[in-house]
């Protein structure tokens, strides 16, 4: 893991440190890849968050639930819906694409967005809960 993503990694554990409740986390590294999982509290809601560093490409998930409902995700995976709405059709030329989009309605709705970091994501938190 280079300098950048293992400082990186530090200051999002110190900030669910200090916005959640009961935080739990995890790191994984490899030559090839950085995981870092968190799960923590925000009021009467569960967070998932995971972020993930390669030499290809950053992926992250920030998850907020209310028991098992999903009330919002945000992710950049390559997803179907995701990757619809920004090219208007599912193609072998877009398998695989990270689109960065939120995910509203117990993931029932899809919105595009541009990429978060997780200091973006704890903003975009406090303003809607």
């Amino acid at each position: 893991m280079d300098k950048k993503t293992s400082e990186y990694f530090d200051d999002v554990i110190k900030s669910a440190i200090a916005d959640f409740e009961d935080v739990e986390f995890n790191t994984d590294f490899t030559p090839s890849r950085s995981i870092l999982q968190i799960q923590g509290k925000y009021g009467l809601y569960q967070l998932f968050i995971t972020e993930l560093f390669s030499d290809e490409i950053r992926k992250y998930r920030y998850y907020v639930l209310n028991g098992d409902r999903v009330e919002a995700g945000f992710d950049n995976a390559p997803d179907p819906r995701a990757i619809r709405l920004k090219y208007g059709k599912i193609g072998k030329e877009y398998a695989g694409k990270h689109i960065p989009h939120l995910h509203l309605n117990d993931k029932k709705d899809i919105e595009l967005t541009n990429e978060i970091t997780f200091a973006d994501f704890i903003k975009w938190l406090k303003k809607k809960f």
